[in-house]
């Protein structure tokens, strides 16, 4: 429904704080609370924080929000763990929570967590160990960003040196794989600790939710993919009529044909790509669907 979307409501045109940047407030605060707990001055510090560290035991004791609170500590001896978190949000919630919206961005970020805390404890069910921070959903959020923008070109730190998105999967996918097997399903010691299985399991978590979902508007327009047929009945008998947009001078096909293509701009663009005639248009039709 059109009303329904959040840049046709009243207060679109309003700045508010991202939700990338509460994101990235969130989990550097939690990191200096850790440091803070984790220090010799609260000794008992360490029973709070290893209460939301991800582990076999903790799911096998049904303490199933540490599949998402491990997202929130990292290694405090390597400030790189966190730093790489913080700066890889930044770009990636600048670019894609304007096609989200904010509460898609947070939902498909949990989401990513929640797939490679999944991916990290089927690898990790019978050997054990232990599980911390938010690398799956930044990658998650790199595998979406790349499938919608694959030729964009993202430079690698400082250096003047720049790949395309889609390689930069693909090597990850690459590098994450042969370490998966190397290490992790042995039970080897991996170099710095590193889990592969978790990053795999957000990058394929961000996979399946722009092919079923960004991609396809949902999960009953995904191609091979159908409601059964009473639910389709049923959809369509529940549903209510939109009324006929009308704006002088344009017909009402000719009416909802623009709109439909101001949010297709939208959706590929961002509102900021609009023109003021193409605001003016979407504010017109706002406004005819509130009328009772």
């Amino acid at each position: 429904m059109l009303s329904d979307r959040p840049y046709m409501q009243d207060g679109y045109h309003r700045e508010r704080t991202a939700a990338y940047i509460w994101l990235i407030s969130i989990l550097g605060a939690a990191f200096i609370l850790e440091m803070v707990l984790l220090s010799q001055w609260w000794p008992a510090g360490g029973r709070f924080v290893s209460a939301l560290v991800l582990t076999t035991q903790a799911l096998r004791g049904w303490k199933l929000w540490s599949l998402l609170t491990h997202c929130l500590i990292h290694d405090i001896k390597s400030p790189f763990h966190i730093l790489f978190v913080l700066f890889s949000l930044a770009y990636l919630g600048r670019e894609l929570e304007p096609l989200f919206g904010p509460k898609r961005f947070v939902a498909v970020f949990l989401a990513t967590v929640l797939g490679g805390a999944l991916s990290w404890w089927g690898v990790h069910f019978v050997h054990g160990g232990i599980f911390i921070g938010a690398g799956a959903g930044v990658m998650g959020l790199l595998v979406v960003l790349a499938a919608i923008y694959p030729e964009r070109e993202m430079r690698v730190l400082f250096l003047p040196i720049s790949f395309r998105l889609k390689h930069v999967v693909w090597g990850v996918l690459a590098v994450d794989f042969l370490w998966l097997v190397k290490y992790e399903i042995s039970d080897a010691t991996a170099p710095f600790e590193f889990s592969a299985s978790a990053p795999l399991g957000g990058m394929l978590t961000g996979w399946i939710y722009f092919r079923f979902f960004h991609a396809n508007n949902g999960w009953d327009r995904a191609e091979g993919f159908a409601l059964p047929a009473w639910l389709k009945r049923r959809k369509a008998t529940g549903s209510v009529a939109q009324p006929a947009l009308r704006l002088p001078g344009k017909a009402t096909a000719d009416l909802r044909e623009e709109v439909d293509r101001i949010l297709d701009k939208i959706n590929s663009h961002g509102f900021g790509a609009l023109t003021e005639e193409e605001k003016r248009i979407l504010d017109e039709a706002k406004d005819m669907l509130s009328r009772p």
